[in-house]
């Protein structure tokens, strides 16, 4: 269960910042709806990194 709202924290709050930041990246790494594109690559390399950080600071609890 708790991996699980990791994973939630870490889509809902990358999203979030993807979606903040999309505006100021370049066209090719913008997502466009129902698409597999670079943007698709850059929300979930944001997502990625967010899940590393709270399971890293989560680690000793």
């Amino acid at each position: 269960m708790k991996n699980f709202l990791y994973a939630l924290v870490s889509v809902l709050a990358g999203n979030a910042i993807y979606f903040l930041l999309m505006p100021h990246l370049p066209r090719v790494a913008r997502h466009a709806l129902f698409k597999e594109d670079w943007g698709l690559l850059v929300d979930f390399a944001i997502c990625t990194a967010i899940f590393a950080a709270v399971k890293y600071a989560r680690r000793d609890k």
